[in-house]
């Protein structure tokens, strides 16, 4: 996303993945890529993938160091933990998909984790998410002129699928994230990591 006047930057707040888990996405979006081929889908490339916690949108400089501050003092009070990826979703749901994901399986710590950004960063007016909170990994968006025929076929392999469980992801960072827009679409630069530094707590 493009930095607007002022010099303000569009920002997100976010886990990474492994290489483990970043290689089964790709194999997953090969095979539905195969499936849905010539549909208008807008697929994401797989080392642009990541976990969203908040999306912050435009910040100043000034404001940068401090959600940078705050992030580093939120994260810190929360332990590592690990969450699991798989089975195979659509927002806003599977009847009318615009918006293709592979679903994460969070334990508590990561909504007290996400709850505890919100509040974090609406300290310092960014309002807080309305939607509840539904963790996820974006693989592709739907075109918004896709036909009724295309909805139809991406709706059948939705329907259709038994994608199981790819994998688990040990969070011990949380990563503020620059993103710019390019004809060829976003690039992201990490910004600032922020670390979970409480003792350590594998949450299955």
């Amino acid at each position: 996303m493009q930095a607007s006047s002022g010099g303000a930057i569009r920002t997100f707040i976010a886990v990474d993945l492994n290489a483990e888990v970043r290689d089964k996405l790709q194999q997953v979006m090969q095979a539905l890529q195969q499936q849905l081929a010539d549909l208008p889908l807008r697929w994401v490339p797989v080392e642009n993938i990541h976990l969203t916690l908040k999306f912050l949108g435009d910040v100043s400089p000034r404001n940068l160091e401090l959600v940078k501050s705050m992030l580093d003092g939120e994260v810190s009070l929360h332990r590592p933990f690990e969450f699991g990826v798989g089975t195979l979703g659509a927002f806003p749901h599977e009847r009318h998909p615009r918006v293709l994901w592979v679903g994460v399986q969070g334990p508590r710590a990561l909504s007290d984790l996400y709850e505890g950004i919100e509040t974090a960063m609406a300290r310092l007016g960014y309002p807080r998410e309305r939607r509840p909170f539904t963790p996820h990994l974006t693989l592709a968006r739907v075109a918004r002129n896709a036909s009724a025929e295309a909805i139809r076929q991406i709706r059948e392999v939705l329907r259709s699928s038994n994608l199981g469980y790819l994998g688990s992801v040990y969070v011990e960072e949380v990563h503020l994230y620059r993103s710019d827009l390019r004809p060829q679409g976003p690039k992201y630069t990490r910004l600032y990591t922020a670390t979970l530094r409480g003792d350590v707590s594998v949450v299955s």
